[in-house]
């Protein structure tokens, strides 16, 4: 279901014009005060209220609320309860500055009770469509992944943003694509091969659009990358908002590469391309010896839809 509503969504942002987020003339206004109280999105278990929402075909009375706030179970995956709605539609935000999801007459909120408000009508409807597609049996978060970036980005973001960059240059020391596959070794060096194809690449980019080249490795835990990459990258991330934020650290979760998750946001790699590069060894391995279902096949999908989910966010939040 989310990988169906998520490529629907990417057909739309595709015709957005390529521009270049990574060049100075892209620069935006700078990185926002962050509190640094958190890096985890947390909320109050104790002092969470179940749903109560009127019928919506039932007279509404001064007490009826107008909107809807969803629990913090809500971010955990859980399922939050059977489907209280008819009609999801989207409107402009009431101060003019954004866009809003509707269920029935009620507005969308985020689990800290803020509004539910998208730079975008473009991502607006595409949450919209996530809850259209939820059945009568229950609402289900996991197939709503844009729901939950659109969270993210107005909650946690704001809150732990200078945490949230510093966990992304700890872990450009040990990405993804700086590790190397030993060639002299008989075992791995078809991998060594493969993996200077295919990587090389992107190291190229990432020096010509850093100024500095990177440093490959051969062990697992990785390496230090120079100080002035590490610099570049900061500065970089400091430059995005909130939702740009989000999608980065998201996509990095995924691949596990800082240098990946910039190459999407940079317009330097799509969809398919990341994917194949993430999984570049493990698919070696599945050609050699096999795909094992129920575990491959499930690591792949569930691959597709974070790593989609976060790229088509980021897309749809740049149109206008």
């Amino acid at each position: 279901m989310a990988a169906m509503l998520i490529g629907r969504a990417f057909k739309s942002a595709r015709a957005v014009r390529a521009r270049s987020f990574c060049t100075a003339s892209a620069a935006r206004n700078p990185d926002s005060d962050g509190q640094s109280s958190s890096s985890s999105f947390t909320f109050d278990k104790e002092n969470e209220k179940p749903i109560l929402v009127k019928a919506p075909n039932a007279r509404r009375n001064n007490n009826d609320s107008d909107s809807v706030t969803m629990p913090t179970s809500f971010m955990t995956g859980s399922i939050v309860g059977k489907r209280f709605y008819k009609k999801v539609t989207t409107r402009e935000a009431d101060d003019g500055n954004g866009w809003t999801v509707m269920l029935d007459y009620r507005t969308l909120k985020t689990p800290s009770k803020r509004p539910l408000k998208l730079p975008s009508l473009a991502l607006a409807k595409a949450i919209a469509a996530e809850w259209e597609y939820q059945l009568a049996e229950g609402i289900r978060p996991f197939t709503m992944p844009l729901m939950k970036l659109a969270c993210t980005a107005l909650e946690r973001v704001p809150l732990t943003r200078p945490k949230i960059i510093e966990h992304l240059l700890r872990k450009l020391h040990q990405d993804l694509v700086f590790f190397r596959a030993p060639e002299d070794n008989d075992l791995t060096s078809d991998v060594h091969e493969v993996q200077v194809e295919r990587i090389d690449p992107l190291l190229e980019w990432v020096e010509s659009e850093f100024g500095i080249k990177p440093k490959v490795y051969s062990s697992i835990f990785g390496g230090k990358q120079d100080d002035k990459l590490v610099k570049a990258v900061e500065d970089l991330l400091k430059k995005t908002n909130d939702g740009e934020l989000a999608s980065i650290d998201a996509l990095e979760a995924s691949a596990h590469s800082v240098v990946i998750a910039l190459g999407i946001y940079c317009g330097k790699l799509q969809i398919d391309d990341a994917i194949k590069l993430i999984r570049l060894e493990e698919d070696l391995q599945v050609d050699k010896w096999g795909l094992v279902e129920g575990g491959h096949d499930i690591d792949i999908a569930d691959l597709k839809v974070q790593i989609s989910a976060a790229t088509v966010f980021l897309a749809l939040s740049r149109q206008n």
